[in-house]
């Protein structure tokens, strides 16, 4: 039986606007008299229902636009952390974008989302760093503007920069003057790579945008030495076993290279990726992710060590997880689980192994 008390979690990957249920948003959408194309919370369900990557984008693109103010940034933020903290979450790396294309006031969606972060903390206990993401559809202009607010709000809580998009979209040198001037400004450096694109894509953000950390990162499992490059180097993977499963980054989760990698010594962390449109929470896809038999407290530990706060932040979340009794988290053995396992299913909770349609 597991223990009743969550273990401590850090989670160092999520996207905001995909952590808003259908309750949160059909509340925001009615505040903004923004459309949706259902009007209820069954209907919004029906909505998030995941079909393929392509609908993935289109609804996390209306959710996105129901965000419009302040309120709206700071509640989500709120939102979240307590939905995180019921799951043992003691720190987040939560990423937003800035949404320049909408025409909203930069400054107020990086305060609104900032003192939701310094709400959070008073609120729920829970330590929130911001990561804004650059789309990939961004112009080097654009982009550098999202790095100067980062560096200007790094005071309130901005810790990391990153890029997100299509591989094709535009090649990473669009965007290393962005990660450059946020590097100058003491902002990290925290590119998506590896999930969709191949093993040259994590090697690429590492020459290229000087990744403190990669995001997903899971291909580069098919470059050996890539694998021990990392290892060596000390680089974290931000691993979401979900969010691989529904994109069709692996087919299954019997297939999903964490364990390999982990054995190879590559420090990897857990998170949700869009928990509310991947039908998952923090506490599953730690489970997906120790029914491979890891230990969680190495994935505490490798969040420890990817995490972009100041040494302060870091010494108290170490010692969180020094004070925590982390034998009380070992279970008995589940047999429908071992079970699942023989059959090619690592945990009772995995999601349905077919790929996602294209």
């Amino acid at each position: 039986m597991a223990a009743a008390v969550p273990y401590p979690k850090i989670e160092l990957h999520v996207h905001l606007e995909g952590t808003m249920r259908p309750r949160t948003l059909l509340e925001i959408a009615r505040r903004n008299d923004y459309a949706l194309p259902a009007d209820t919370v069954e209907g919004l369900h029906e909505l998030y229902r995941f079909r393929d990557f392509r609908h993935f984008i289109e609804t996390f693109e209306l959710v996105a636009g129901a965000l419009q103010g302040y309120g709206d940034f700071r509640q989500i933020v709120v939102d979240y952390a307590a939905e995180a903290a019921a799951h043992g979450a003691v720190y987040l790396e939560a990423i937003f974008t800035p949404g320049l294309w909408r025409g909203l006031d930069t400054d107020e969606v990086f305060s609104g989302y900032c003192d939701g972060a310094a709400e959070a903390r008073e609120t729920h206990g829970v330590e929130v760093k911001l990561t804004p993401d650059i789309p990939r559809v961004y112009s080097a202009e654009e982009a550098e503007k999202v790095a100067r607010y980062a560096v200007a709000y790094r005071e309130r809580g901005v810790v990391g920069l990153g890029v997100a998009g299509f591989d094709t979209a535009r090649p990473n040198e669009t965007f290393a003057r962005a990660f450059a001037l946020a590097r100058a400004g003491g902002v990290g450096s925290a590119p998506h790579a590896g999930e969709l694109g191949g093993a040259e894509t994590v090697r690429a953000a590492l020459e290229e945008l000087a990744a403190d950390r990669i995001r997903h990162g899971i291909r580069a499992i098919d470059d050996p030495g890539l694998v021990g490059e990392l290892a060596s180097r000390g680089t974290v993977l931000d691993v979401c076993p979900f969010s691989n499963v529904r994109l069709g980054a692996v087919a299954s989760l019997a297939e999903h290279p964490l364990p390999h990698l982990a054995a190879a010594g590559v420090r990897c962390s857990i998170s949700t990726d869009d928990p509310a449109m991947f039908d998952t929470d923090l506490t599953r896809d730690y489970e997906a992710a120790t029914s491979f038999g890891l230990d969680p407290r190495s994935f505490y530990e490798a969040g420890v060590a990817g995490a972009l706060c100041d040494d302060e932040a870091r010494e108290r979340l170490r010692a969180i997880g020094e004070r925590f009794d982390w034998a009380s988290v070992v279970t008995e053995d589940d047999p429908e689980r071992d079970a699942g396992r023989k059959r090619g299913k690592p945990g009772s909770s995995a999601p349905s192994a077919a790929r996602p349609s294209r």
